[in-house]
């Protein structure tokens, strides 16, 4: 039986953890531990205390989240924040995040298996960062209205904002919130280098930058673009130390 060292070692290595400059809150890493030994794997989107009891249930003692518990915190252990800290307690499950680590992985992140989800082909990234360029730019060769029907197959919740050219050169991507992704991919002089983003949420007034750069942007959904890297890790890690997994589905729909 594996021990919860072994697989956050492992993880660590995998994702290239300390090479990644994130946010603060974000804690990258072993966020709560357990009494050592894992017996099953979990994946989830997001730490909170439903998928937390979701996977109490389902006896999974060591569980990946793509966002960890710490973004709102510091907050008194009560109520609410009491709650998920015992039920991981209680279950004696380990707590995992990765965040951008996890959106820029060349091989497990999210936008590499959006790409290959879509059939599009890596040529480059944009949005650097020490670890690695946390976003991708593809090569296409699809219409813009192929595009969108392709990703409809996948996404149930699709917003297309439709200015920028009728077939793409390139397409970005860039998982969960394209806010910073815009402004690498908008030039100085407001006009756009590359015209058309995959992404998961936007700001209301994108749609007026949409307008003016001439944009093509599909907005798929910030969790149900942040559901790949998260499976992939589990999947991996779970192959590796020979361990059953499963992902913890939440139905988020923003």
């Amino acid at each position: 039986m594996p021990t919860t060292a072994e697989l956050v070692a492992y993880c660590d290595q995998r994702t290239r953890r300390t090479a990644f400059v994130d946010a603060p809150a974000a804690h990258n890493g072993l966020q709560m531990d357990n009494s050592g030994k894992v017996t099953r794997i979990g994946a989830a989107v997001d730490a909170g205390l439903i998928p937390f009891q979701k996977a109490a249930a389902a006896g999974i003692d060591f569980l990946i989240v793509h966002h960890g518990m710490y973004w709102d915190m510091p907050r008194p252990i009560v109520g609410p924040v009491y709650e998920r800290v015992a039920t991981l307690l209680r279950a004696d499950c380990a707590l995992y995040s990765s965040h951008l680590p996890l959106d820029a992985h060349p091989e497990i992140g999210n936008n590499a298996l959006i790409a290959r989800q879509l059939g599009l082909g890596p040529e480059r990234g944009f949005a650097p960062n020490p670890g690695g360029d946390i976003g991708l730019i593809c090569r296409n060769t699809l219409t813009r209205d192929a595009l969108e029907a392709r990703l409809r197959e996948h996404y149930r919740q699709v917003t297309a904002i439709c200015y920028g050219a009728e077939a793409p050169r390139e397409v970005a991507l860039c998982s969960g919130s394209g806010n910073s992704a815009l402004r690498e991919l908008v030039g100085h002089d407001g006009r756009a280098i590359v015209d058309t983003l995959i992404t998961g949420e936007l700001r209301e007034e994108h749609f007026n930058l949409a307008q003016e750069a001439r944009l093509n942007l599909y907005l798929c959904g910030h969790y149900a673009t942040e559901v790949h890297g998260v499976r992939a890790l589990a999947a991996e890690l779970a192959n590796r130390f020979e361990l059953p997994w499963e992902f913890i589905e939440t139905e988020n729909p923003l």
